[in-house]
């Protein structure tokens, strides 16, 4: 299938694995949730979410507890959420969230990467409305009559019910997010994982060589930790 394809599919098995085994940026998203709306998860809906997300990641829940009494200790390092936006070589858009305590060395590795990839760090907000922001819940569709169950989410901000083999993703608008995942606790409907995501609502054609090139540029920020997410609007197929 050429090149570029077996190139996106060893990065993708690379990136899975290591995601899977770095708890550090799911730790992360745990401690900015008990930060915000205190260590008690069944009163902070996103802390609830965050250790369904570690769960999903297979994260030792002792790992898991230490990110939150860390998190409440009053000395604990306060995480700032930086977007960061550029352009790849080749017209290629990226948009990069981070969660860091030192803002200051984020954006010089993000411009570092940026540089090194042939592109250049553009100005915050430029780049936001190429990207439509989503909620993604994953859930265990077993024991689910799935088409009434999607008669059902439509009031709570549903825009589409796909299912899987063994799971069904529901997708939601970004400002639904919350809404949506009450609905599901409230159904006592088993969220697997649930993620914020970033659809491109206009595409780049780049051929398969120049394609391995801006995977590479995000290879080198996602292997930053501050780095939580990297999204571009290049078109993949």
């Amino acid at each position: 299938m050429g090149r570029a394809f077996e190139f996106r599919k060893g990065r993708k098995l690379k990136r899975w694995g290591k995601m899977s085994v770095s708890f550090t940026r799911i730790g992360r998203e745990i401690a900015m949730a008990a930060k915000s709306g205190g260590g008690d998860p069944d009163t902070n809906s996103r802390l609830r979410m965050a250790i369904q997300n570690a769960k999903a990641a297979n994260m030792p829940k002792d790992r898991v507890e230490s990110a939150i009494i860390r998190a409440t200790n009053k000395d604990a390092s306060n995480y700032e959420e930086v977007i960061y936006e550029g352009y790849a070589s080749h017209g290629v858009a990226i948009l990069v969230e981070t969660a860091t305590d030192n803002p200051t060395r984020t954006v010089a590795h993000v411009r570092s990467c940026f540089n090194r990839g042939g592109g250049a760090l553009g100005k915050s907000g430029s780049l936001e409305f190429i990207f439509d922001r989503k909620g993604i819940f994953k859930i265990d569709p077993t024991s689910l009559d799935l088409d009434d169950l999607e008669l059902e989410l439509i009031d709570f901000g549903l825009e589409e019910l796909i299912n899987e083999e063994d799971e069904t993703l529901i997708y939601t608008n970004y400002d639904d997010f919350l809404k949506m995942q009450k609905a599901l606790e409230d159904r006592k409907i088993n969220v697997i994982s649930a993620e914020k995501d970033r659809i491109p609502n206009s595409t780049v054609d780049v051929n398969d060589e120049l394609q391995i090139d801006i995977y590479k540029l995000i290879d080198k920020m996602e292997d930053d930790d501050d780095v939580i997410a990297v999204y571009h609007n290049m078109n993949e197929t």
